[in-house]
């Protein structure tokens, strides 16, 4: 993704993640709910947790700490995080 000057609006930020979700964890982006743990939700397991953390840090081009990553396991609190570190 091209680095955008303009800071995403928040529906954009939640679209991203929920394809970037669906992608890593073979399930219909729209299928993904707002709330959906990925490891409870949508069966993500550990090396399915390191990938998905590694392609929204590619997609949104910032770092996620794994510390912070454990905490953020639905699409709208990984989209408040990226909204966060895209201020």
């Amino acid at each position: 993704m091209a680095q955008e000057k303009q800071r995403p609006d928040r529906a954009w930020i939640e679209k991203k993640v929920r394809e970037v979700v669906g992608a890593n964890l073979q399930v219909a982006a729209d299928e993904v709910k707002d709330e959906d743990n990925f490891v409870y939700d949508l069966g993500a397991d550990s090396l399915d947790l390191t990938e998905l953390a590694a392609a929204l840090e590619e997609e949104f081009g910032i770092e996620i700490p794994e510390s912070e990553f454990n905490r953020v396991m639905t699409v709208s609190r990984v989209a408040d995080y990226v909204e966060s570190q895209l201020q």
